[in-house]
């Protein structure tokens, strides 16, 4: 919580505290309190700035009682009548009553919030100045930090993946220019080691380039506005960047489906997807295999579908490929020059654009990754081959 918030938060509770105090506990000579005081139009307010507050805000009593609590705080479900249901916040509450003010992260069932876990930074203070008893209100103002937290951890995650991946390339330039130093007598023992380098330099330049375009699509620049696209020319770009690759393997590329979907999206990220799951496709294959891409329109969806006839990815291993860094057979990792980001570049583009990415495959078999994005609302959908064709016969 930003500072300027912490007192804003400070003197309202301030105010409403203090006509709460006077409403609820007698004055010193024994005569009742008077509602009509001067007080009591700027508690109305001070509570219904309270109320309009994004953090949660709620004030307990010397007793455990909830005094007030605020929509966000009863949206969050830690406070039923005059209970404050969290036991952890309860312990914060007295411990801010007994030694000042406190800051903590608090979990929230997920029965509670009715959406999983939650992860609240609390901010405790004691409204009572004095330090004799009785002690006074505490309150209790909290903020959700449970995506903050969670970006968090992805980063301190990421630096150490991406550390740990590019000791492995730069480590190996290393050795291999001390190996061409010693071997200066030796032509083809350079020529080999030269060819190494160019090697490792391609991976250690692809593996910055996708480290770079995965910190973009994880928040590290905002998306661009997401326009209508032609779901024809990312597939054509796609085969195009990698028809060199394909061939140099012999592989076939063949492109089918529907054709005139249009999406909403950004065109250079899809086609880096759909780049990034043939490119996939290419390195697992060999042979005389074929490549397919094709599209369909499917439930609002343009669903993209990329089939090879490769050699499949173990049941263990396939809800994790598209983690970064993951790869089902670190032993290739070397001799493909894969990054392991290249699948989950292409989840965070399927994110960003509100889609999906998923994956059938059977060892021996080959895989089949989807990718799926909304189609641009309002445009019909082209009619398949099947239904052409059964226009055409009537």
């Amino acid at each position: 919580m930003s500072p300027l918030v912490a007192l804003v938060v400070g003197l309202v509770l301030g105010g409403v505290v203090a006509a709460t105090v006077i409403l609820r506990y007698p004055r010193a000579d024994g005569v009742a309190p008077d509602a009509s005081m001067a007080v009591l139009p700027e508690a109305a307010l001070a509570r219904r700035l309270v109320d309009l507050m994004d953090p949660a805000v709620v004030l307990v009593d010397v007793d455990d009682a909830v005094l007030l609590a605020n929509p966000a705080a009863r949206a969050l479900g830690i406070v039923r009548g005059t209970r404050l249901l969290v036991h952890d916040l309860l312990a914060l509450a007295q411990d801010v009553r007994a030694g000042g003010s406190r800051r903590a992260d608090v979990r929230l069932p997920g029965d509670l919030v009715g959406s999983g876990p939650r992860l609240v930074g609390v901010h405790g203070v004691r409204l009572h100045s004095g330090t004799a008893p009785p002690p006074g209100p505490v309150g209790l103002v909290l903020v959700d930090v449970t995506e903050a937290r969670r970006s968090e951890a992805v980063r301190r995650d990421f630096v150490a993946n991406v550390g740990h991946e590019l000791k492995t390339p730069v480590g190996a330039l290393a050795l291999l220019a001390e190996a061409i130093e010693q071997a200066a007598d030796d032509p083809e023992a350079v020529q080999r080691f030269a060819g190494r380098i160019a090697h490792e330099a391609d991976r250690l330049g692809r593996l910055v380039r996708e480290v770079i375009d995965l910190s973009r699509l994880q928040g590290g620049e905002p998306l661009p506005d997401l326009v209508p696209v032609q779901v024809d020319d990312v597939i054509a770009e796609a085969v195009d960047r990698t028809r060199t690759a394909a061939r140099a393997k012999g592989l076939d590329i063949a492109v089918g489906g529907e054709t005139g979907l249009v999406v909403r999206g950004v065109e250079s990220q899809l086609a880096t997807a759909v780049t990034n799951l043939l490119a996939n496709a290419v390195t697992y294959s060999a042979g005389e295999n074929r490549i397919a891409v094709a599209a369909r329109a499917r439930s609002g969806f343009a669903e993209i579908a990329v089939t090879d006839s490769g050699i499949g990815i173990p049941r263990q291993d396939r809800t994790r490929v598209f983690e970064r860094f993951y790869r089902v057979d670190q032993s290739r990792a070397s001799s493909t020059g894969g990054t392991g980001l290249g699948l989950a570049i292409v989840k965070h583009v399927a994110s960003n654009h509100g889609g999906s990415v998923s994956v059938w495959s059977e060892e021996g078999l080959g895989s089949t990754f989807t990718l799926r994005i909304p189609l641009v609302a309002g445009l019909p959908t082209p009619a398949s081959p099947a239904d052409q064709m059964e226009k055409e016969r009537s």
